[in-house]
């Protein structure tokens, strides 16, 4: 497997101190693989623009440690033409022959932080192939259980006086922030979200409300008066388990309990891992609004409206929200894969110990739920409600998750892997088995979904029957089982959900 790095990931890994701390795992898992690591005679021009001499000299020497490809491809008129479209200067283009590398199959992987080299790719249709040092990571350790010893993850709520301001973890705050570890002391009896592996701080994540009188005189342009919820500190060191979606279902269900009306963070965009801190927020609805000034300096201010819209094409962006005319649909999941798929909805026989969040497809929001139902006929927008099967007394309506697209044309079975990886409780040989235990006529088929909201009060199947939800035993559902408005309806007023979720 030939590995081609992009000039910022050589960068990174031989500066004197790596603003990207996850670098040295990046290359633990190339030389743990086998992988041989490349690079272009572009990257070696490039660095030899450098203005500093002695920098120069050092990088020359450091380059020779990599193998460097002895050809370059002729650039592909598909390639060419992405060029024509993005390229305006000589490192865009320099970025476009890289691209052009793995294009021709003269590279495996492309590994670069670059997100034009990454939009780029996306239209060349080899997504799959270029990687961010955390997709890779993250890419590694699902295939490779075998080869990492999962420290036990876990998120709790905990008193800033309780946790060691000392840590590492903190030393970016402390350089960023004047005045940082007196606001932290100051802080000692309020709460913050800690994620730990072993003693190490992994994850941190402070909220704050603000209501309508706050001030903000240092935020440009100034925000309009309305009850706000702050991401005061957010940070995630850990790649590879998605632990930054599971800190972002944290902020959407604060956000909903205290019923606000905007999400806003402020964030220094110096290193790569606020760069995708803040790719993540976009991908949620975070809009870039302007700007804070102070002391510390001047930062980037992001806010998500949290008003109550929806949109049924790009349901991410409107989450947790869901649409009162979506269509819904009850699923059944087996109790072996319920609570390891959705773990906020562990019912009271499970043990929490044996749900620890170590595994990515644990602490996503976006979630793949493979199905051979005959009903197929879903679409982004629609509304699953999963049925935790178990018979008469045990089997219980969980969760509400919104589907976001649906996979039925599966070209083989590479492609059915592929596509269930990282958000799947499936392991690869359980893939393989479900696609080769099938035939033409009744393949598998991929529903990704957001994880939304977790029932309060959990109506098992003999109430569902007197509901009229379900009509007797015989019919629970094997399938996507649509139902109507008026079910849907009881569902909610059952389970004492919070209906401030539902629109229109």
């Amino acid at each position: 497997m030939k590995v081609l790095l992009d000039t910022n990931i050589i960068i990174h890994r031989e500066t004197k101190d790596p603003d990207n701390k996850d670098i040295g795992k990046l290359f633990f898992w190339i030389e743990k693989l086998g992988y041989n690591k490349y690079i272009h005679k572009v990257t070696i021009q490039e660095i030899s623009n450098n203005q500093d001499i002695k920098a120069r000299k050092a990088f020359s020497i450091k380059l020779q440690s990599y193998q460097q490809l002895p050809t370059i491809a002729p650039i592909k008129s598909e390639v060419q033409q992405i060029s024509n479209k993005y390229d305006k200067t000589q490192n865009d283009k320099n970025d476009t022959i890289l691209l052009n590398e793995v294009y021709t199959g003269r590279v495996d992987i492309l590994i670069s932080e670059d997100k034009d080299i990454h939009r780029k790719a996306v239209e060349l249709g080899i997504e799959d192939k270029v990687y961010t040092i955390e997709e890779f990571i993250e890419k590694a350790i699902i295939e490779n259980p075998e080869f990492i010893d999962y420290n036990v993850l876990s998120i709790k709520k905990e008193f800033f006086g309780n946790i060691n301001l000392e840590d590492e973890f903190f030393d970016s705050f402390k350089e960023d922030y004047k005045g940082f570890e007196d606001w932290f002391n100051r802080k000692s009896d309020e709460m913050a979200y800690v994620c730990k592996s072993d003693e190490a701080i992994l994850a941190f994540l402070y909220l704050k409300i603000e209501n309508e009188n706050e001030p903000y005189p240092d935020i440009k342009p100034t925000f309009a008066r309305k009850k706000r919820l702050k991401i005061g500190s957010f940070k995630v060191n850990l790649n590879g388990f998605n632990i930054g979606e599971r800190f972002l279902k944290i902020i959407f269900d604060n956000a909903l309990q205290f019923f606000v009306d905007e999400i806003y963070v402020t964030i220094f965009p110096k290193r790569i891992e606020e760069e995708r801190l803040i790719n993540l927020l976009e991908k949620f609805g975070f809009k870039y609004h302007g700007i804070k000034e102070s002391d510390s300096g001047i930062e980037s201010v992001y806010t998500r409206d949290f008003t109550k819209i929806v949109s049924i094409s790009s349901p991410k962006i409107t989450y947790p929200f869901i649409s009162k005319k979506a269509r819904k649909f009850i699923v059944p999941i087996r109790p072996e894969y319920h609570t390891n798929l959705l773990p906020d909805s562990i019912v009271r026989n499970e043990s929490p110990n044996d749900y620890i969040e170590n595994k990515p497809h644990r602490n996503a929001i976006s979630k793949i739920y493979v199905s051979r139902s005959i009903n197929r006929d879903l679409k982004s927008g629609d509304l699953i409600l999963f049925y935790r099967t178990g018979g008469y007394y045990k089997s219980v309506i969980t969760t509400i998750g919104i589907v976001e697209e649906i996979h039925k044309s599966i070209k083989d079975e590479d492609e059915f892997c592929k596509l269930c990886k990282k958000r799947s409780v499936f392991t690869d040989d359980e893939l393989k088995r479900q696609w080769r235990s099938s035939t033409n006529y009744n393949r598998p088929f991929i529903v990704k979904f957001l994880y939304c909201y977790s029932f309060p009060n959990r109506l098992n199947m003999k109430r569902l029957i007197e509901l009229e939800i379900i009509k007797d035993v015989e019919s629970a559902p094997r399938g996507f089982e649509q139902i109507s408005d008026e079910q849907f309806n009881k569902i909610i007023e059952e389970t004492k959900s919070n209906g401030n979720i539902i629109v229109g």
